[in-house]
């Protein structure tokens, strides 16, 4: 599974490759002097840095990562020829929220399908827990190697094209899909159905960040795992069938 989960990672990460957007300088300096879609009750809530050309740019940035100097922090040798600072901060936010959709659907899909058989050499149950928080602490340890192994390989390859593409990159472009070399769904959309698409991306990676941070902490919390809780959750106790079912059981 851990494998499935980690080849998954390729086609959901790379399933829509942006296409070009106009770029955006960012300095230490810029200002808050424009309306916020997202904060409509500040006169002046976004920063310039935010001017609206990247698809989910609605002007929130309140603490002001966009006004920082990213691009001579993560890519000090390319001499200039690397991402605006815009697109470095697009590129760690669809990278981050990319695999929290995964982590979502891990979350899930074991506790509502089902997990794999162990075997003699894995240990009956070592797959055998559907609360993820369990999982990690008895999955064999050559499978923890395999996930960070292939995930590695992504990561590296990624970089990799950072470094190549320069100044030019689009972010998040892992070279799949309609604008990348290897386009297997043969997608092939007109521009303004890609820009909705772009759009639809980065509101679910933002969602599946916080869907993601929220079931790992309800995990640890309730040492079950999310349909258990949800099921709970829908219950209805026999009593809600009684008329008064508004009063405590047994009155």
């Amino acid at each position: 599974m851990k494998l499935a989960i980690t080849a998954a990672l390729i086609g959901t990460a790379a399933a829509f490759s942006p296409a070009s957007q106009s770029r955006s300088s960012t300095s230490l300096s810029a200002s808050y002097d424009r309306p916020s879609e997202a904060l409509p009750f500040a006169k002046n809530g976004a920063p310039s840095t935010l001017d609206g050309s990247l698809p989910g740019d609605v002007g929130f940035d309140p603490v002001g990562f966009s006004t920082g100097d990213i691009a001579s922090l993560f890519d000090r040798k390319n001499n200039g020829d690397t991402m605006s600072d815009l697109y470095w901060l697009r590129e760690a936010e669809l990278t981050h929220g990319r695999i929290a959709q995964l982590a979502v659907v891990g979350f899930i899909w074991p506790a509502l399908y089902g997990t794999f058989p162990g075997n003699e050499w894995t240990g009956v149950d070592a797959y055998n827990y559907p609360n993820p928080v369990e999982a990690i602490e008895n999955v064999p340890g050559l499978a923890v190697i395999q996930i960070v192994a292939a995930m590695s390989w992504i990561e590296l390859k990624r970089v990799s094209l950072i470094k190549e593409q320069g100044a030019s990159r689009v972010p998040g472009d892992l070279g799949i899909g309609q604008y990348g070399g290897w386009n297997p769904l043969e997608l092939n959309f007109d521009e303004e159905k890609y820009a909705e698409i772009e759009l639809q991306e980065i509101k679910h990676c933002r969602l599946a960040m916080l869907g993601a941070a929220g079931l790992w902490l309800q995990a640890c919390n309730s040492g079950t795992d999310i349909v258990t809780q949800l099921g709970r959750a829908l219950s209805a106790p026999e009593y809600y069938s009684k008329a008064g079912y508004f009063l405590p059981e047994g009155i």
